[in-house]
């Protein structure tokens, strides 16, 4: 064993010295070194950087950072940082994340668009001092652009969805939630001029109309995914349209769409068979005679948020049950119709032994220990969640947990019926 230097072996610290001359570089061709860079994270090149003059060359050069993620690295970064980076990455650059990042605005995202005119995906979520100037920028600059989330930008307006028609016609995701100066018009010539888009992002949009939602039917035959949460002013006629036009939808929020109805489901059942996430929660006009419409034809359904749907009860549990024999995640908080009856076919159809995952019964007053019964056969149960169903008692909750091997997480805040106490059982309470 050699000596040491400042605790490390004469031998390691040749290796990884600041010397040029260092063993690993005579050993080691540039290019291998090269390759070896390429699989890593930001921080660890930065530190690469700072080995030697020749680490430093390799660690920064461009063909390494093609994919660059700032949010756990730093956030409080500004716009000359970006600026810098897009220096140095150029044309190498494919997918840039700067959520987050509050203190980038249009100056840097402009020079930015300048120098990485191959950007493919750009995360721009959460970055305030953005406005349309950046999406003119980016329409100008960067035509293979295929991702973009501008979400709680609040100034963008309809001029940058105009701009991004006009610049990025292969633009596959969209995400502009809470962007709430977004109107029919935008939408409009968006989607007239992008035909491939697959995901869009409205949550929060809330100037959105049918009218809005009847162009993105006409012009979007590709799309997978739509999110219109709390977009509160539409209704079954813009949603009808959607459904008849996006044959291969298979993602649908419309949680806080109070104006929905069973109209709605049955437009998905007839038209939409690879739905796979349905979330309608707070769509309290929905009733049993639309999910049997839906869970009859949509075989594929792998999670649903049917949260406050007041007006469900067994009825739609017994034809899920049935019929989405892939279900995995299933919320029915706040359904207080449903009963331990709906629970039983739930745990005994074909979901149930290897499939559901998640199933949540938040305020469920008529739930008791009888369903805690039924869940034993879900072999692949994670998580169950309990809080204020008032008839599951510790007792109930201790014999699920030993059956099932203690593999599922119980979240319960109940009133017990055998000790009149109130127990938070998602603390990790000792129960036995």
């Amino acid at each position: 064993m050699g000596k040491e230097v400042n605790g490390v072996s004469r031998s390691r610290f040749e290796m990884f010295s600041n010397s040029d001359e260092a063993v690993i570089n005579k050993k080691l061709p540039k290019e291998l070194l090269l390759r070896i860079f390429s699989f890593l994270d930001v921080v660890t090149l930065c530190r690469c950087a700072q080995v030697s003059r020749s680490w430093n060359v390799l660690a920064l050069d461009g063909s390494n950072w093609q994919r660059i993620d700032l949010f756990d690295f730093q956030r409080d970064i500004e716009g000359r940082v970006v600026e810098n980076i897009s220096k140095r990455c150029g044309g190498f650059l494919r997918k840039l994340s700067l959520r987050g990042c509050l203190g980038v605005g249009d100056s840097a995202l402009r020079t930015f668009s300048q120098n990485c005119r191959n950007i493919e995906l750009l995360s721009l979520n959460g970055c305030t001092k953005i406005t349309d100037s950046t999406c003119n920028s980016l329409s100008k600059f960067c035509p293979k652009l295929k991702h973009l989330d501008l979400a709680s930008c609040t100034s963008i307006t309809n001029l940058s969805l105009k701009a991004l028609s006009e610049g990025c016609p292969l633009l596959e995701q969209l995400n502009i939630s809470w962007c709430d100066q977004v109107t029919k018009d935008g939408i409009q010539a968006l989607v007239r001029c992008c035909p491939g888009l697959k995901g869009l992002f409205l949550k929060g949009c809330t100037q959105l109309e049918d009218e809005a939602l009847k162009h993105i039917g006409a012009h979007c035959p590709e799309l997978v995914t739509l999110n219109l949460q709390t977009c509160s002013q539409i209704t079954d006629e813009g949603l009808i349209t959607i459904c008849r036009g996006c044959h291969h939808l298979q993602s649908l929020c419309v949680s806080g769409c109070a104006n929905i109805t069973d109209a709605i489901l049955h437009a998905l059942g007839l038209n939409c068979p690879r739905l796979r996430i349905l979330e309608v929660a707070r769509c309290s006009q929905l009733t049993d005679v639309g999910f049997t419409t839906l869970a009859r034809n949509c075989h594929e359904l792998e999670k649903m948020d049917l949260e406050e749907c007041v007006q469900i009860t067994d009825g739609t549990l017994i034809q899920l049950s049935i019929h989405c024999p892939r279900l995995q995640v299933l919320s029915l908080s706040h359904c207080e119709l449903i009963t331990d009856d709906g629970i039983r076919h739930l745990g005994s159809g074909p979901c149930a032994h290897d499939r559901l995952e998640v199933i949540e019964l938040d305020n469920c007053p008529l739930i008791t220990d009888a369903s805690l019964e039924h869940l034993k056969t879900c072999h692949s149960l994670d998580r169950i969640e309990l809080y204020d169903c008032q008839q599951i008692t510790r007792a109930g909750i201790k014999r699920l947990r030993v059956d099932t091997g203690a593999t599922a997480y119980i979240a319960a805040y109940a009133l017990c019926t055998d000790t009149q106490t109130r127990i938070d059982y998602s603390r990790g309470i000792n129960i036995s």
